[in-house]
């Protein structure tokens, strides 16, 4: 499963029962979190969320809807008697404030937590399964975005065909990354006769907090799914500039150029009581749009 699932989707001020930014995503068996706006630990428990899995923890920006939920959320994790690592992605900043928090408290945390700062584009996280990495956005403060993309193998194993081509099945991982296999008697067994191309990998991008700017599209092109805010509906362009925020057409636009299959909106201004215009306006720009709901997990298509 690769999905995502919104726990807050509001803008700096909660209102009408909307909560500041947060989400997790889950991907097969791991669970990341993305921002951790006030009220992150309370949702995580309201939508039975699994904390303890929770292993990586990335931080946007430093505007307090976006961490003020982190301190808390760490401190109850201790609590609960948590002694695997915990890695935080974030501006270098914020392990000043965490450390602060836990020394005027004599808070001793009984896992190890590892700070990573984040700075130019780069990926933060690589392994067999997966990448994630960041990239900037255009805030009134440094500000990043996300981007976390599937690994999978490039082939896949026709088991009846390479069986009646009596490849061991010792050889069966090397099949998968594209290799020939050669009998003892020298004979060559093509790998195309024995696999199939796999279904590429999907993506999933977060973009933070941030005023229209056409270069992020390029950042997250062909992604599979794109969160992107839309703290204002289309009238208030003007506001969204000053603001460094971003309209529901704005958004549609970068899901236009980005070629992305679907679109995700939210960070939605406590000025909004009801939010069906935002997808009215998006869906407008670029139809395959869905409002960022609180406790609905969306896949990635």
């Amino acid at each position: 499963m690769f999905g995502v699932t919104i726990l807050g989707n509001n803008s700096a001020l909660p209102a009408y029962d909307r909560h500041p930014t947060a989400q997790v995503i889950t991907l097969n068996e791991q669970i990341f979190l993305i921002d951790c706006g006030e009220g992150t630990q309370m949702q995580l428990s309201r939508f039975k969320v699994r904390r303890g899995r929770i292993n990586h923890i990335f931080i946007s920006h430093l505007h307090g809807d976006h961490y003020f939920g982190l301190p808390g959320l760490i401190t109850s994790m201790g609590l609960m008697g948590r002694d695997n690592e915990l890695h935080i992605y974030a501006p270098a900043k914020l392990e000043e404030i965490i450390q602060l928090q836990l020394d005027v408290s004599g808070t001793a945390l009984p896992f190890r937590l590892h700070f990573h700062i984040l700075g130019d584009d780069a990926i933060l996280v690589d392994n067999t399964k997966y990448t994630i990495e960041s990239f900037r956005v255009f805030h009134r403060i440094d500000c990043w975005g996300f981007l976390i993309k599937e690994k999978k193998k490039p082939r896949r194993i026709d088991k009846d065909k390479a069986i009646a081509h009596e490849v061991p099945l010792a050889y069966y991982e090397r099949l998968k990354n594209g290799d020939d296999y050669e009998t003892r008697s020298g004979e060559v067994v093509k790998n195309e006769w024995v696999t199939t191309p796999n279904t590429p990998g999907k993506s999933y991008a977060y973009c933070a907090d941030t005023k229209f700017d056409a270069s992020i599209a390029a950042r997250v092109k062909g992604v599979s799914m794109l969160y992107h805010e839309t703290t204002y509906l289309k009238n208030l362009p003007e506001r969204a500039f000053e603001r460094f925020h971003s309209t529901t057409e704005q958004a549609a636009e970068i899901a236009t150029l980005a070629q992305t299959q679907k679109l995700l909106i939210g960070h939605f201004s406590s000025k909004y009581e009801v939010l069906d215009e935002f997808l009215a306006e998006a869906s407008a720009v670029f139809p395959n749009t869905d409002l960022a709901l609180e406790g609905v997990t969306y896949l990635v298509p």
